[in-house]
């Protein structure tokens, strides 16, 4: 039996006073989702994670059944992967936003109004070097970049400096520190501040910010980093769970987890990792991936943007326009479809929290939910389960029914 895993990112949500007390889940007209829930087996997933708050990428890694504290690296390195750049051991990666600051810079825009034409500004940045370190920039979706700081020979980077991006907003850009006292963490501080200083003053009399602050709209005039990492080893997934594994994904991170676990990584015209994403298309691409791939992660992003957005509205019409394309899938034989999310992104929060996320299975008997939602699923045979120890279940489930056939 093959499996799907679509994970719907920052799915779970909490009530919402206008939309009848409803989550955008619950209120969304779901046909689709429905008729898998009550021929499937429902449940609630816990995410697990580390620090504040469940990040995609610790919540995607536990979902893979990945013991985060024995696989920890830091989110740049996925997402640097996944754009496409080719990562050195000696390297530093991290992620970043285009952010807008004012003069005394103070934090206006944390996304610079999620703009989308970067790549003048990577281009004014790329290659600039720091003390012998080189920086090279990639554009990721939207207002993100990934960083990678390259040493020479003589010097040697670490990856134990803080974040310089606190998700908040109207205080000034934090300095980036060293988080132990050894030579290597602040030397990578040091010149870390003095780029993103550089830059800063490049980026704000770029000639596409003047367009920009001219038309009204935000500059991006600041880099905003996070989540410093060095390639590390994981076992692949096929390695793992003795499966044969494919990624189809829009979104850089999702598809840097997805290099990063050996996954074949499968390319869809129109994969935008925002709410335009060709949906159709990337469930096409599944149907014809498991002809050949054991196991088929599908990632789809949007409903995370929308929850961080708190458009609620946005979050419901977008799961429907999920739900209509989903009829691609029901002609699907032989086949284990889950669906379930990462983490919440409830849309009066505006970030991601470990609440319980609603998870279905389709193929593996049923239950008696009637619906795909947080609250119905909470009634479903699977019970709540710790999304580190999901997929283990699920394939323990799988072995258990081919006995019985």
């Amino acid at each position: 039996m093959k499996i799907l895993l679509i994970i719907l990112d920052g799915l779970g949500d909490r009530p919402i006073k206008e939309l009848g007390n409803k989550t955008p889940l619950e209120a969304a007209r779901t046909p689709n989702f429905d008729f898998l829930a009550r021929n499937g087996i429902c449940g609630l997933i816990t995410p697990c994670y580390q620090g504040a708050f469940p990040t995609s990428k610790d919540a995607h890694l536990s979902l893979f059944g990945y013991n985060l504290k024995k696989y920890g690296m830091g989110r740049g390195v996925f997402e640097v992967l996944g754009i496409g750049m080719k990562l050195k051991k000696e390297d530093i990666a991290l992620r970043g936003n285009f952010a807008t600051v004012d003069k005394n810079l103070k934090i206006i825009d944390r996304r610079a109004g999620r703009i989308q034409n970067t790549k003048p500004l990577i281009k004014s940045l790329q290659g600039m070097k720091i003390e012998g370190v080189r920086f090279l920039l990639g554009k990721g979706v939207s207002h993100r970049l990934g960083i990678i700081m390259r040493p020479s020979k003589e010097k040697s980077l670490s990856e134990k400096i803080s974040d310089g991006d606190f998700h908040i907003l109207k205080i000034k850009a934090p300095k980036i520190k060293p988080l132990e006292k050894k030579e290597e963490a602040i030397f990578t501080a040091r010149v870390l501040n003095k780029f993103l200083e550089k830059s800063h003053q490049i980026l704000d009399q770029h000639p596409l910010n003047k367009k920009r602050a001219k038309k009204g709209l935000l500059k991006a005039n600041y880099i905003l980093v996070r989540e410093a990492g060095r390639l590390n080893h994981l076992p692949t997934f096929q390695k793992k769970w003795k499966m044969r594994s494919c990624c189809i994904a829009g979104g850089t991170l999702y598809k840097g987890i997805g290099k990063v676990l050996g996954m074949k990584l499968i390319k869809v015209k129109g994969a935008t990792g925002k709410s335009d994403t060709n949906l159709r298309g990337k469930f096409q691409a599944a149907l014809r991936a498991l002809k050949k791939y054991d196991f088929c992660y599908l990632h789809i992003k949007a409903t995370d943007n929308f929850g961080h957005d708190g458009d609620f509205e946005g979050k419901k019409k977008f799961i429907e326009k999920i739900d209509k394309n989903l009829s691609t899938l029901l002609k699907l034989k032989n086949a284990l479809i889950i669906i379930t999310g990462d983490h919440s992104t409830p849309c009066k929060v505006k970030e991601h929290t470990p609440d319980p996320l609603p998870v279905l299975l389709y193929g593996l008997g049923k239950d008696r939910v009637e619906k795909f939602s947080e609250k119905e699923c909470k009634k479903g045979k699977l019970g709540k389960i710790k999304s580190v120890d999901f997929l283990k279940k699920v394939f323990k489930m799988k072995e258990r029914l081919k006995k019985l056939n």
